[in-house]
């Protein structure tokens, strides 16, 4: 479909109830809005008796999977801790983590290092000169992964939750097959998925996780583990039972959440037609904020790609200001705005990244972070209110005090 239209974004907003008053939503990371016809789809599975659950072949069509190559749980977090009790390696067969990663993807591999005596390796990043001044932007040599002939395990984010980083995830699944066959990658897809299409047999992936709450959906995640992957885990289920779906080896009988896994379909319905506006919109959102804050030069550092293109970030854009803490500068718009605007600060389960490799303390960074629901609009207030805190209001498009109004 082409980008979208002005009608296309009233469409767009007018599908999310929580849109519908006052409040700017910069905090998709942590969360998204939720879709209207989810809720309805979760109503009436409540109260609608005998419905048949369509939710599972909806969320596995959705990456390209089939039913039986995925299973929900409450969190990413708790899917990987499942998972990394159901695998089993050698001694001294070795796990490669990077940095970059949310603690989930981290975690969880540390403990089964330990229980099982294996080595933990970490592909670190560069930090290349500034391309622009007020640029710190880490990268991995995806084209050199430091794989051993021990590895067995890969554990890599495809995009990062601090940085919008996007990852090469399919290129970087060939060249492990090629370097060592027998090593497994396991990716953390929950701050990629709200942005684009997954399509895990294109992408080459043994495991993948993600979070329907972050997707516009209802609170649980899903974790896809494919058939070699699957064969090699060990069922954590009664002995009586089946052991041959994910569902049946690490789902513990949990039965998630019916009401929640009905509200599904509603997201794929959704989102299947408008990926390609979903692209082009967000670019768009992305290539105005980052402009608009290199206005900032010289007050500013930017933690990521300082640059709008849709092949190499998503809008998720963190960053701080000279002379500012992170919790400081939130409070100050959000006091700007009358609470109005809704951003966050912090490390954001990505402490190992914030600290180790950006440098920084608790305070961590400010974050954006759009999502195609968000407005051009929006982005320019916000921007106005972040002038006026720093004492530099004369310095772009301006808005009125009343536009702060709730």
């Amino acid at each position: 479909m082409p980008p979208f239209t002005p009608e296309d974004m009233d469409s767009v907003r007018a599908s999310f109830p929580a849109l519908s008053g006052d409040y700017i939503f910069f905090n998709t990371a942590a969360g998204s809005q939720v879709l209207g016809s989810v809720a309805d789809r979760v109503r009436d599975y409540l109260i609608t008796p005998n419905l048949v659950n369509d939710g599972y072949k909806a969320a596995a069509d959705f990456i390209n999977a089939s039913p039986d190559e995925i299973v929900f749980g409450s969190s990413a977090t708790q899917l990987l801790h499942n998972l990394s009790h159901a695998l089993s390696f050698s001694p001294e067969d070795e796990i490669l983590l990077c940095p970059l990663d949310h603690e989930s993807n981290i975690a969880p591999w540390l403990a089964l290092a330990a229980r099982q005596n294996l080595k933990i390796r970490w592909w670190h990043p560069q930090l290349p000169p500034e391309d622009q001044p007020g640029c710190v932007n880490p990268k991995l040599d995806l084209t050199n992964p430091p794989i051993s002939p021990r590895t067995r395990l890969i554990c890599l984010t495809h995009t990062t939750n601090i940085l919008g980083t996007i990852h090469d995830i399919k290129s970087l699944s060939a060249k492990i097959r090629l370097l060592n066959p027998q090593t497994l990658l396991c990716v953390d897809g929950v701050a990629h998925a709200p942005h684009r299409r997954i399509d895990v047999k294109d992408l080459g992936v043994d495991f993948y996780v993600f979070s329907w709450y972050k997707l516009f959906g209802p609170r649980i995640s899903q974790l896809y583990a494919g058939p070699c992957a699957r064969a090699q885990l060990q069922s954590m289920g009664h002995f009586f039972n089946p052991a041959e779906s994910l569902d049946d080896k690490i789902g513990l009988a949990g039965g998630w959440c019916q009401e929640l896994i009905y509200g599904i379909p509603a997201v794929a319905d959704y989102l299947t037609p408008r990926w390609e506006g979903v692209v082009d919109q967000e670019e768009r959102l992305q290539s105005v904020l980052l402009g608009l804050l290199a206005g900032l030069e010289g007050k500013i550092t930017i933690y990521g790609e300082w640059c709008g293109d849709a092949k190499v970030r998503v809008p998720t854009v963190s960053f701080r200001v000279r002379g500012w803490k992170s919790k400081d500068l939130v409070e100050a718009i959000e006091r700007e705005t009358n609470g109005r605007v809704k951003l966050s600060w912090g490390t954001y389960y990505s402490v190992r990244l914030a600290k180790e490799v950006l440098g920084l303390g608790d305070d961590g960074v400010v974050r954006v972070s759009l999502a195609h629901y968000n407005t051009v609009e929006e982005i320019r207030l916000f921007y106005t209110a972040l002038l006026k805190v720093l004492g530099l209001e004369g310095s772009g498009n301006g808005a009125r005090k009343s536009d702060w109004k709730i």
